[in-house]
């Protein structure tokens, strides 16, 4: 049984809701308002569906099958995976598997550019170092997965910043 664009859409947000439920970002605010930005930066529901879940699999208890069982469309579940960062794969490594997929690589874009805004960016003068490092691998990875340099280059580039 397959279920229309709008409903597994809704049925992603009732998925991410669930799962994040009770989380917070590093500012303290509820952490299903990162997902659903980036689900609303975009009008292609199988985008939406990735990324209002692009961290589900990483962040919290939920599996593949929750994903299936939800009725998602097979290339959100794809993307959703390889948004999923594993401790077997470098930064780099993930991101260059990320670029394989045109929705992978829209929402993690998204991501990005959510996660390195000025108004929510966690900048802390206890952890400057860090938050800096973070925001530069954050840039350059845009610049990858934006094709404004090459695979060689960004690899090149990051191991500091791994």
């Amino acid at each position: 049984m397959s279920t229309t664009p709008d409903i597994a859409v809704e049925n992603a947000i009732e998925l991410a809701v669930k799962f994040h439920h009770g989380q917070r970002d590093k500012a303290g605010m509820p952490y299903i308002l990162h997902p659903l930005t980036l689900m609303l930066r975009s009008s292609d529901p199988i985008v939406q569906q990735a990324a209002v879940l692009h961290d589900l699999l990483e962040d919290t208890v939920a599996t593949r099958d929750d994903l299936i069982a939800a009725q998602l469309d097979p290339r959100a579940i794809h993307a959703i995976e390889l948004l999923t960062h594993t401790s077997d794969l470098s930064y780099a490594e993930y991101v260059v598997r990320i670029k394989s997929d045109r929705v992978a690589t829209q929402v993690k874009l998204l991501d990005l550019n959510d996660n390195y805004r000025l108004d929510r960016v966690a900048y802390r003068i206890e952890h400057a170092a860090q938050d800096a490092k973070r925001l530069q691998k954050y840039i350059l990875t845009k610049q990858f997965l934006n094709e404004e340099i090459d695979q060689d280059t960004y690899l090149n580039a990051m191991p500091p910043f791994e």
